[in-house]
């Protein structure tokens, strides 16, 4: 399936047509900045804590392995909301949406300021989570929308790209800045951060974005307009399938508590989990329109193999993100701005190597090379020790930033061909969605390897795990014969 085949752009040339703005330059800076701002939060909110967890938990009187719930709570609740906000985009307005997600950014960022205690800084981490979910599926609706009224069949890979280096841009500069507010103002810096980046988005959006009246595709038939019309609780709750995201969360939440009580087995989690499950996928079978559409995932199995590909890579990304950040602090005694300045090539070619994949058509190369260094870098890891020099340490580091640059947006990618255009926005969800399971499964392996103290068995333990991982993604990747066939039918 092609971009073409997914884009219904014949209404949308008139629209051009009629707004000159459009016509001339879709795509400008006033209309792409707040939207690669918005789905930045996130990776502003993913990265700069890494360099705090440390003199966090010293502050709390806790571990260093019970503040992984920062991490887990922020990612559980990501994982829930990015395709419930595609859905919600998809119903009310991207633009509705985007702004209310950036004021809840705003309202997470005064709670945590003001907190005193973990369970404060948790409900921080949540509202983060579910105003930072709205950027990334809204924006994909917005850009495409945008598409179908310029009348183009695809919009330019520099704007789709530009979304997956606005985060990996970020996550470059995340750890060293987040490492030096942190040692100058305090670990609070990592919550009270979102209030100046949550405004500055706030008002580029207000400006430079039309409110959905005027960017919504048209309604095509009456059938459509009536059910568009019906807004009483139960046909809302009917098209946004209200059942569907209950069930997603409840299962989602309990698989959660399950890996944050690792190594102890908690067995009522796995079950509720397994249940909860079982029930979604019967439900979702039989929905008019499912939250999570069990049939596409089945019959398009290029979309869910993107979605595994890259929580799988992401998984090991952020478990080096994380795991090596604690132990920089912990075991080579860095501070935290020390401990970001380590990780910052890791970030810069993160970046580069985004941006180098967003200027290709092509997807094969890109993730076979993602795949191929995730194993390097696993291997890598299990030859890091307190006796290894720095250098070493960050060239080791530096190989997971080509790894999540170029996969992040070689999937972004995939995605955009296979989704189908009236659901771009939960399928867009979902993708960031599994990308959190992977964050969430991150935490709880570090939490694991570290349960008692961070060491460099530790580390290694987290290594040995990566490289199972790095070689599940790379089988996968070498397997998909589907890459290639559609990398033919995009043309050079």
């Amino acid at each position: 399936m092609s971009v073409a085949d997914n884009l219904r752009a014949g209404p949308a040339v008139s629209a051009a047509s009629a707004d000159p703005d459009i016509a001339a330059d879709p795509y400008r800076p006033r209309f792409v900045a707040p939207l690669y701002l918005g789905s930045a939060l996130n990776p502003i909110n993913s990265s700069i804590i890494a360099t705090a967890l440390v003199a966090l938990a010293a502050a709390l009187h806790i571990t260093v392995g019970a503040t992984a719930i920062l991490i887990s709570s922020l990612y559980l609740t990501s994982a829930l909301a990015q395709p419930a906000a595609g859905r919600l985009a998809e119903e009310f307005g991207p633009r509705r949406v985007f702004l209310a997600g950036i004021g809840l950014v705003l309202v997470a960022g005064v709670v945590g300021s003001l907190a005193t205690s973990l369970p404060g800084l948790i409900a921080s981490r949540v509202l983060i989570g579910a105003g930072t979910s709205a950027g990334y599926p809204s924006a994909m609706l917005l850009i495409r929308r945008r598409a179908q009224q310029a009348g183009l069949q695809a919009p330019p890979h520099r704007v789709l790209g530009g979304l997956a280096v606005a985060g990996a841009a970020t996550v470059a500069v995340g750890p060293a800045i987040g490492g030096l507010l942190v040692g100058w103002l305090g670990w609070r810096t990592a919550f009270w951060i979102n209030i100046p980046f949550a405004a500055v988005a706030l008002v580029l959006t207000l400006i430079g974005i039309a409110p959905d009246a005027k960017t919504a595709p048209a309604v095509a038939d009456d059938a459509a307009r009536a059910d568009r019309a019906d807004t009483a609780p139960r046909g809302l709750a009917s098209r946004i399938d209200l059942l569907g995201m209950l069930g997603f969360g409840g299962s989602l939440t309990a698989l959660v508590v399950f890996l944050n009580t690792l190594p102890r087995l908690n067995w009522p989690a796995l079950a509720v989990a397994a249940i909860l499950a079982a029930l979604l996928v019967g439900w979702e079978l039989r929905a008019a329109q499912p939250f999570l559409d069990v049939r596409l995932l089945a019959s398009n199995r290029a979309l869910t193999r993107t979605y595994i590909r890259n929580g799988l890579t992401l998984l090991g990304t952020y478990v080096i993100l994380y795991g090596l950040t604690q132990w920089l602090e912990a075991v080579r005694g860095l501070s935290a701005y020390q401990a970001g300045l380590a990780l910052l090539p890791m970030g810069v070619l993160s970046a580069v190597t985004a941006r180098m994949t967003a200027r290709r058509t092509k997807v094969r190369i890109p993730l076979l090379a993602s795949a191929v260094l995730l194993v390097v870098g696993a291997i890598a890891m299990l030859f890091v020790n307190t006796g290894t020099p720095m250098p070493a340490v960050i060239a080791a580091s530096a190989v997971f930033g080509l790894t999540s640059g170029a996969g992040t947006v070689a999937n972004q990618t995939v995605l955009y061909r296979e989704a189908p255009a009236a659901t771009v926005g939960t399928a867009s969800g979902l993708l960031r969605t599994f990308g959190y399971l992977g964050s969430i499964a991150s935490a709880a392996i570090t939490g694991v390897a570290f349960h008692t103290r961070v060491s460099d068995p530790g580390l290694h333990h987290v290594a040995w795990i990566l490289v199972l991982i790095a070689a599940v993604v790379l089988v996968m990747t070498v397997l998909d014969r589907h890459l290639a066939r559609a990398d033919r039918t995009e043309g050079p």
